[in-house]
């Protein structure tokens, strides 16, 4: 990669996903147990919620995709690819199989 190419990926501004993927911000890792017991800054219990920050275009006209912008999911984290976009690599394309749920307030 050549100085211009690495000045047009730090200018980057968007990630727009296409096929059926999105682009979700995982919700940080939880530092704290259900009960209250803090844990140790190096253990971590995996997070797999997250907010979908955008869809594609063909996520979007699809009918048959429940998935909007905004929602909060549950998504498997092993099909998820990185996007080192920030420095705390919380975004990630997610292929729309991988979402397993939609939490909805009723």
């Amino acid at each position: 990669m050549n100085k211009k190419d690495q000045i047009e990926v730090k200018s980057l501004e968007t990630v727009e996903p296409i096929g059926k993927r999105v682009l979700i911000r995982k919700d940080e890792d939880k530092k704290e147990t259900k009960g209250g017991i803090k844990l140790p800054d190096n253990i971590e219990i995996p997070t797999i919620t997250g907010r979908v920050v955008a869809i594609s275009a063909e996520i979007e006209n699809s009918p048959d995709i429940p998935l909007r912008q905004y929602d909060k999911v549950l998504f498997n984290p092993k099909g998820a690819i990185p996007v080192d976009f920030e420095g705390d690599n919380r975004l990630f394309v997610v292929e729309v199989e991988n979402v397993v749920a939609v939490f909805r307030k009723s």
